[in-house]
């Protein structure tokens, strides 16, 4: 089975300690990703949430396994009861007062057996619509705030 991965790439108008701070502070992230409560910034940290369409929710289980301050957040990203497991990666790089996001979701293929809402499409969605809506409108309408 071939891998599948996602990547959205989107540049933002603000400083990367701002962009840093939106993705890796918990309280931070639920204005524009997700309530995560047992989220720390420490590799080997475990945290979990909940989401999915109004229909459907799921407990997201993830690990953090890498972290490089202001350029490189990593984690692992599996599902209570459902078979699976992926790596979900957003690199930092600042460009002229801004900054450059790479959001790359690996090993997607592991959740095909799962139904649709783990289809790639799903992923692909759902990825474009928390960077390029929810958190551009995050940091660009708080960037001076």
């Amino acid at each position: 089975m071939p891998h599948t991965t996602v990547i959205i790439e989107q540049t933002f108008n603000a400083p990367i300690a701002k962009v840093w701070n939106a993705l890796t502070n918990k309280d931070e992230m639920r204005k524009w990703y997700f309530n995560i409560e047992d989220f720390e910034l420490e590799v080997g940290n475990k945290f979990h949430f909940s989401a999915g369409s109004p229909e459907k929710e799921y407990l997201h289980l993830c690990k953090i396994t890498e972290i490089i301050p202001e350029k490189k957040l990593v984690y692992t990203w599996k599902y209570d009861g459902f078979a699976g497991s992926s790596l979900l990666s957003f690199k930092l790089i600042e460009q002229d007062h801004k900054t450059y996001l790479k959001l790359t979701h690996t090993d997607l293929e592991t959740f095909a057996e799962n139904g649709k809402d783990f289809a790639i499409t799903s992923f692909n969605e759902g990825w474009n619509h928390i960077i390029n809506i929810g958190l551009k409108k995050y940091l660009e309408t708080t960037v001076n705030a």
